[in-house]
């Protein structure tokens, strides 16, 4: 029998193989740690912000009765604090002996508390420590100052006196500190005292004074400072750079801007992802977005902030479908998302309106972790509100925990623009109920709710609080909501003298009101007269010369009609043409005013004559009014073939028994259009939403939201 293997072991050598080496197994964890051991544990566990590491070195710390040592106690309280667990710091800084406690562990507590934004407990931790006889260094006085920047100024001038008790004013970290502190409570007089008076001057002092004009709004001041650093020859960094291209890019000072680029370039610095963002940034705020995108390819290892700065820059150049497929792409390249990210692609979903789209986005921010984050959410909520879907922001919102302002109002806004009036009233209530601050745009949604639901009285209340109790002043849009309370009222004097006798001069927004309220009262006589003024403020709206043209038409003066026709064509004016879309299977369809481009056109058509036909039996008469055809016998028919009647037929044809029908126009939808979806919703038994361009009409049972008043 013949064996497989030999038996024995042959002499011929077939290759030489190294000597075979086991490899040692990894060293068991030392039984006895070393307060070194122990201390470098802390600082990777810093690294990686791990709340389970940090629990566990501090069980080996109390187990080897280290804690009497200041500085792994103070690397401890800095480690909770790091891995976002400040009550923990706080609860083991309160047990702690007071020998465990010097300057170095009250310094530490009080940066803490600073980066976590609890500026009156690192003011108040900072007062105990001098109550117990613990003296501040400049470490202590640069960690309080930001402090004192996120509360009132008298406590930044308080600190500065002992500052200068202490004999710390000309240290250049404090002195830098206090430059920072004054610019963000808004006094940079003090602050260019303070570095006027610094005897020697770092990049870190002339960098808080740049970025201390920035955000102050100073722009100039803070393009002048970096003519100056390069003067000195200081050598900017990237921090100078980011904040002086931030300032041009505010103010479109597109030359300046390409002149700190070319300093960039000589300065070597141009290779840093930091200074190619802000130049991208820069370009595609002053309108140059091509060279913004040929930067971003130049760019090979992008991170987060390049991509957001691109996102961006496709939604302000209102291309917000390129900015939804970046942000895929991003996250096909691997890069994680932050809450700018996704703010962004949210508010480009929500112009699209595009639901499937948000949906996903959603799915990225609760695998991602930022579900809880504010700004998310109130994104979150205005995309599922212009998206149509109130259900789902509602959800967001009664999800959210400590709401702030932007998430309150991002529900108010949602409810008035898919008119629950009532709604944003009850919410603003429980909003000041909770000592919530409301903010500009929260109250422009509520007079404007105050308008829709005819409360003229509770509208005039709201608008007095603005100034009496909330120490706000009124702004345009205030004001032409509160002519637009009177005008829908019907009390168009009282409407026209409120907008003659406001402390600013009333802008298109006011006198764009009172014209809307003329036109929906037949008042053609002022109409007029608003008119006029408002060919002078904005005399490429076409809009206006429309909406008086229809007014003179109603009234049968089709002379007078003609002729502001006639003046849209010599000024080169004309009027938008309707648009309509419509999502269908994850594709958009868009119809024009008399559309027969699509395929299907003729059904389309043949459904439109059924609704038309339909509608009639339940009692719908043309509103003629709303044609702008001048020949009588066309004005009915012409009625018929606007942008979302075409578009309701399609989705009729093509959207499931039952589904509801989503479509969205660029103008003002009219009256005629929205009597047909009141009673094309009852007919067929759909919810029919359709967002025009100032708010949402959910039809719904033969009746619309907004109460037939919009």
């Amino acid at each position: 029998m013949r064996t497989l293997f030999p038996l024995k072991p042959t002499h011929k050598k077939l290759h030489t193989l190294p000597p075979y080496s086991n490899p040692s197994p990894p060293p068991p964890p030392p039984k006895y740690f070393t307060p070194t051991h122990l201390n470098t544990l802390i600082n990777t566990a810093i690294q990686s912000k791990n709340i389970k590491h940090a629990t566990q070195i501090h069980t080996q710390i109390i187990t080897h009765s280290y804690m009497s040592l200041p500085f792994l106690f103070n690397n401890l309280v800095t480690l909770y604090a790091k891995c976002g667990h400040i009550n923990r710091s706080l609860k083991l800084f309160s047990k702690a002996h007071g020998e465990s406690k010097n300057v170095i562990t009250w310094t530490s507590l009080i940066t803490q508390l600073s980066h976590h934004k609890k500026p009156l407990q690192a003011l108040e931790f900072f007062n105990q420590m001098r109550s117990t006889g613990v003296y501040p260094n400049q470490f202590t006085f640069s960690a309080i100052l930001p402090a004192c920047a996120d509360t009132v100024i008298v406590h930044g001038e308080q600190v500065h006196s002992l500052i200068c008790k202490h004999g710390y004013e000309f240290d250049v970290f404090v002195a830098s500190a206090l430059v920072d502190m004054y610019a963000k409570c808004s006094n940079m007089c003090y602050a260019g005292n303070v570095f006027d008076e610094m005897p020697e001057r770092n990049l870190v002092s002339w960098n808080a004074m740049i970025v201390g004009f920035l955000q102050n709004k100073l722009y100039d001041g803070a393009v002048g400072f970096f003519r100056k650093i390069i003067r000195e020859r200081l050598g900017p960094n990237q921090v100078s750079f980011s904040s002086v291209l931030s300032a041009c890019a505010n103010t479109g000072m597109l030359d300046t801007g390409k002149q700190i680029h070319g300093v960039a370039v000589k300065q070597g610095l141009i290779t840093l992802a930091y200074v190619k963002n802000s130049l991208m940034d820069m370009y595609s705020k002053c309108g140059i977005f091509g060279d913004a995108v040929k930067l971003f390819q130049t760019i090979g290892d992008r991170d987060v902030v390049t991509w957001n700065v691109m996102v961006m820059g496709w939604v302000q150049n209102d291309n917000f479908e390129k900015a939804c497929n970046y942000f895929w792409v991003m996250r096909r390249e691997g890069v994680s998302p932050d809450e700018a990210s996704f703010s962004t692609v949210l508010h480009a979903a929500a112009n699209l309106a595009a639901l499937d789209q948000g949906t996903l986005i959603h799915d990225q921010i609760i695998k991602t972790g930022y579900g809880r984050n504010m700004c998310v959410r109130s994104s979150l909520i205005t995309m599922y509100e212009k998206c149509g879907s109130l259900a789902d922001a509602r959800w967001v919102f009664q999800e959210s925990e400590h709401r702030n302002v932007v998430c309150w109002t991002a529900m108010i806004s949602a409810c008035q623009h898919h008119g629950h009036a009532n709604r944003v009233i009850e919410l603003f209530e429980e909003m000041l109920e909770e000592g919530m601050k409301p903010d500009y745009i929260t109250f422009v949604c509520v007079l404007s709710a105050c308008g829709h639901t005819g409360c003229v009285e509770e509208g005039f209340a709201y608008f007095n609080s603005m100034t009496e109790i909330h120490n706000m002043s009124p702004g345009p849009e205030h004001y032409a909501c509160m002519v637009d309370l009177l005008g829908r009222a019907g009390r168009l004097q009282e409407a026209k003298k409120f907008a003659e006798s406001i402390p600013i001069k009333p802008n298109a927004s006011v006198w764009g009101a009172l014209l809307g309220a003329c036109r929906n009262h037949g008042d053609l006589e002022m109409g007029i007269e608003v008119a006029e003024r408002l060919f002078e403020i904005e005399p490429n709206n076409s809009g206006n010369y429309v909406l008086l043209a229809n007014m003179y038409s109603h009234r049968g003066r089709l002379a007078e009609a003609n002729e502001v026709r006639r003046l849209m064509r010599v000024n080169g004016l004309r009027k938008e043409t309707g648009c309509s879309w419509i999502d269908v299977k994850n594709k958009t369809f868009i119809f024009t005013t008399q559309d027969r481009s699509h395929s299907r056109t003729n059904e389309i058509y043949e459904m439109l004559g059924q609704v038309e036909e339909l509608v009639k039996k339940k009692g719908y008469v043309a509103e003629t009014q709303h044609a702008i055809n001048d020949v009588e016998e066309y004005k009915e028919r012409s009625l018929w073939y606007h942008s979302e009647k075409i578009a309701l037929a399609f989705g009729l044809l093509t959207l499931p028994i039952g589904a509801p029908i989503r479509i969205k126009k660029n103008l003002r939808t009219c009256g005629d259009c929205h009597t047909v979806m009141k009673i094309a919703s009852e007919i067929f038994d759909r919810e029919i939403i359709v967002r025009d361009i100032n708010r949402f009409h959910r039809f719904s049972g033969g009746s619309c939201s907004c109460g037939d008043y919009w």
